[in-house]
């Protein structure tokens, strides 16, 4: 049996799950509950990144691990409520895991997100059985641009680094997959443009743009 031609890397937000929007309403609202306040600018600046490293640079760098886990619980438990209430799905999600799965090809996640966040989207995506490998920001040392996260999904789908595609819609996100020697397809989602993701190999607005065969293009 011949070996897939390529591994798909998966981030989760604005990739899989439009959570723009439920994101930054929930961290404002969880910043104000602790006297802090946060635009929508400051915001789009951190999008992609873990919580604890956008909290030590832009709140203290004397915080406590105690501190921030407690703040970033409270958080991301309110984003859960707020995407069960009505999913968010990115456009063609679904039907491109689904055609990947059926085609061959291993995929797995490479978030900066915490686990619960994570799990709950391949859940809402039914892509348990066929994104195995899932890498989130407890997994990992240092989050994005660090390649660290999508070395270890090469990893876990048994795939060498320059056969692998990642599919992100944040700059540090595609730092992370270059750093990788990955290719990367940058997905315009809601708070980005194209200038801003310059640096990836080609661009989308949504997953409905996206196919096998344009993917085996890109990695040839």
């Amino acid at each position: 049996m011949s070996s897939p031609l390529f591994g798909v890397i998966f981030d989760v937000d604005g990739v899989l799950v439009d959570s723009y929007t439920a994101h930054f309403e929930t961290w404002r609202d969880c910043a104000r509950l602790h006297g802090r306040d946060c635009t929508e600018a400051e915001f789009a600046r951190a999008f992609g990144r873990t919580s604890r490293e956008v909290m030590r640079e832009t709140w203290s760098p004397d915080l406590t691990d105690q501190q921030i886990a407690a703040f970033e619980d409270e958080k991301e438990a309110m984003y859960r409520e707020y995407i069960a209430k009505d999913f968010p799905a990115m456009p063609g999600a679904k039907s491109l895991v689904a055609e990947l799965a059926a085609a061959g090809i291993p995929m797995a996640i490479g978030s900066s997100g915490p686990p619960l966040n994570v799990q709950a989207v391949v859940d809402q995506l039914n892509a348990r059985e066929t994104i195995r490998t899932v890498i989130t920001g407890a997994d990992v040392k240092i989050g994005k641009p660090n390649p660290e996260v999508f070395l270890l999904g090469a990893k876990g789908m048994g795939m060498p680094p320059e056969r692998c595609i990642v599919l992100e819609d944040a700059p540090p996100g595609i730092e992370a997959a270059l750093a990788a020697a990955m290719k990367c397809l940058g997905i315009v989602s809601r708070g980005r443009t194209k200038p801003e993701l310059y640096r990836a190999h080609a661009h989308v607005t949504d997953l409905t743009e996206v196919s096998y065969e344009m993917l085996a293009s890109l990695m040839e």
